[in-house]
């Protein structure tokens, strides 16, 4: 409605309900209201675009929440418990049978997780875990929690020195054991009958790693030179759509550059997707004294790729992993 329009609708009004809806057209014109259904769908449709994005990357963060409440039970089991530490040989064992089975029971509503190959894991004496990192191992947390659970002992993990940072994961780190991989320490704990995990990829291998599963071990042969020093078995493992679950950006340039200048694991990842987790054990690596640690080592990357390409269809595929959810195929057993 034009000015000459304005002017024209106020004279020609004749009664008050009259001049109203003419200051009313006339405010519509001013703020521009004809096109506000314009803007709502134009709103509505960013809505709907961005939503799945959102979530994609804030499921990630509930692993996170999950974590930190993890460690508010066992501060608050401490308190609970303080009183008969004294008494008691092991006060952690009660806190970390009850995390083991909410873990447990996650990764089985969440990803109906299932584990091939626990027999190959030994009730007692020292043994060496090598397995695939996935963009976050939450598949080698529902692992931890089946030892736990059916061996009745705990395994000893190494993880990089970033996550002893973290505000809040000291009590978690320690209760279930976890080092930050000096050579010796390592030894020691399976010198001692433990069980020890550990990834050779470690945090390049969550980053930089994709959905073809390359394993980004480059010459890295420490953990073979442990098992040989603590005379061990090795035993590979690999879980099947690790890589479906959860995705890292850190295949673009930027965030490769921020960690190889900073080290600081700086890749968003995102994903949560509910999908079919399988976890394999290879079988055990027996202690060879006529084996030096290069060849060991090469000998472990081969049995994880092994598992690689036997259990997981290249490349992976989140809708199919899906899928796997409901019906029992797969590549092989």
């Amino acid at each position: 409605m034009s000015n000459d329009g304005n002017q024209s609708c106020l004279e020609g009004a004749e009664d008050t309900i009259s001049f109203l809806v003419c200051v009313f057209h006339m405010g519509e014109e001013w703020a521009d209201l004809g096109r506000l259904e314009d803007y709502l769908s134009v709103l509505e449709y960013l809505v709907w675009v961005f939503t799945p994005l959102a979530i994609v990357f804030i499921l990630p963060f509930l692993i996170v929440i999950l974590l930190y409440l993890s460690i508010l039970f066992l501060h608050v089991y401490k308190r609970k418990n303080q009183l008969r530490e004294a008494y008691s040989n092991n006060p952690w064992d009660g806190a970390r049978k009850t995390l083991a089975t909410l873990w447990d029971g996650h990764g089985i509503i969440w990803h109906g997780y299932e584990i091939h190959g626990m027999a190959k894991v030994p009730d007692r004496g020292g043994a060496l875990i090598v397995y695939y990192h996935g963009a976050i191992p939450i598949d080698y947390y529902y692992f931890l929690a089946n030892v736990i659970i059916h061996k009745g002992r705990t395994c000893h993990s190494v993880a990089d020195h970033f996550l002893f940072k973290v505000p809040g994961f000291k009590l978690l780190l320690e209760v279930f054991s976890v080092m930050h991989g000096p050579q010796e320490e390592c030894v020691k704990a399976l010198r001692s009958g433990h069980l020890l995990g550990i990834s050779p990829g470690g945090v390049r291998e969550a980053l930089f790693s994709d959905e073809t599963y390359p394993l980004l071990w480059g010459k890295r042969k420490g953990f073979a030179q442990v098992a040989i020093d603590a005379q061990v078995p090795i035993i590979p493992m690999f879980t099947q759509n690790v890589r479906e679950g959860f995705r890292s950006l850190g295949t673009l340039k930027f965030f490769r550059w921020i960690y190889d200048r900073f080290r600081v694991p700086a890749a968003p990842v995102y994903g949560g997707f509910p999908v079919k987790f399988r976890t394999y054990l290879g079988d055990p690596i027996p202690y060879d004294p006529n084996v030096d640690a290069a060849e060991l080592a090469e000998k472990v990357k081969m049995a994880v790729q092994t598992l690689i390409d036997t259990h997981q269809k290249i490349p992976g595929n989140v809708l199919r992993a899906l899928l796997e959810r409901f019906h029992t195929r797969h590549k092989e057993d």
